[in-house]
């Protein structure tokens, strides 16, 4: 379970051993067991009396800007306290390993971005939108990708970036031709967003930045040491590389509410720069729908777990990854 606190004047508070939160429709009083993380949007407010009661119980505190996306966190110092993961975490950022990972990483979101499209776009439409074309296209720039050798990511990091970058062209070509008219967009519109499908599509990553990010400090990892995007100074860098991996699951969840039409205008806001903003309905239905889905139990890798453990276990699992790594 996660606690969202994304409105204006919401505060959490501690009772004893319970968290108590206060807003416009009243009080409610909930235990920390089963709570996994806390969110805090501006405007909202922690105690720290609540805030240690979290740490007690090793829930994940993380304070979000208006997208979404982490400006900062809480956590326990036991989180991150194995210094040998952090020392082979630099000697791998550095090494062909991390090319073999990347590679792999980059490559298993193109196999992710093509299921999504035979199984996102109505069979109807699957030959009005040239949906195999562009599966095609992924396909091959799948192959380039995986034929680009390099002793370190430097070497291969614009390649593939430009092969991520067409194959993800490709993608999101045919989701905004298959759309509702009021969601169609013409292309990737990040910060800001300039179109309703952006908006959301944004304001879901920056969820899953968060979850990636908890998930790495906790598994002893420090996300803070990129791979592919290392260049980002003070920036949770690895996280923007982990993310690839589950990165579909936001595009389905947005997708399927895009066709939905779930949202309104009263969802957005406007700004005079022409940005759109998510609104607190609209953030509402999102953190809702977002958070429904990663609680989901899926099989993966032979596992029945929610999306949200996978997302933990594969961080534990890299960690053991890199502790176990014989590197020259």
């Amino acid at each position: 379970m996660e606690l969202v606190l994304n409105t204006h004047g919401a505060s959490l508070r501690r009772d004893n051993s319970r968290f108590v939160i206060s807003n416009t429709d009243g009080k409610q009083v909930l235990p920390p067991d089963g709570i996994k993380s806390i969110v805090i949007g501006r405007g909202a407010s922690i105690s720290s009396d609540a805030a240690l009661l979290a740490i007690e119980h090793g829930i994940d505190v993380v304070f979000i800007d208006g997208l979404g996306t982490p400006l900062g966190r809480l956590w326990s110092v036991k989180y991150g306290s194995i210094s040998d993961i952090r020392r082979k975490q630099l000697d791998f950022s550095f090494s062909p390993h991390s090319v073999t990972w990347i590679k792999d990483v980059i490559a298993r979101k193109m196999d992710n971005q093509m299921a999504l499209l035979f199984s996102a776009v109505p069979f109807d439409l699957q030959d009005t939108l040239n949906v195999k074309g562009a599966v095609n296209r992924i396909s091959d720039y799948r192959k380039k990708l995986m034929q680009v050798e390099g002793f370190i990511v430097s070497d291969i990091s614009a390649s593939v970036r430009g092969w991520e970058g067409a194959a993800s062209k490709q993608y999101f070509a045919v989701i905004g031709s298959m759309l509702p008219p009021e969601f169609q967009f013409t292309g990737r519109t990040q910060h800001p967003a300039t179109d309703w499908f952006n908006c959301l599509l944004n304001y879901g990553y920056g969820m899953l930045y968060g979850k990636v990010e908890g998930a790495l400090i906790k598994a002893g990892v420090d996300p803070y040491i990129g791979v592919l995007h290392r260049d980002d100074y003070n920036r949770p860098v690895l996280a923007y590389d982990v993310i690839e991996l589950f990165r579909v699951w936001i595009d389905y969840v947005v997708i399927h509410l895009s066709l939905q039409k779930a949202f309104s205008e009263d969802c957005f806001s406007t700004r005079e720069d022409g940005s759109i903003w998510l609104e607190s309905l609209g953030r509402r239905i999102l953190i809702q729908s977002v958070n429904d889905y990663l609680s989901e139990v899926i099989s993966m890798n032979g596992l029945e777990r929610s999306r949200t453990t996978h997302i933990e276990l594969y961080a534990h699992g890299f960690a053991r990854y890199l502790l176990d790594l014989k590197i020259q």
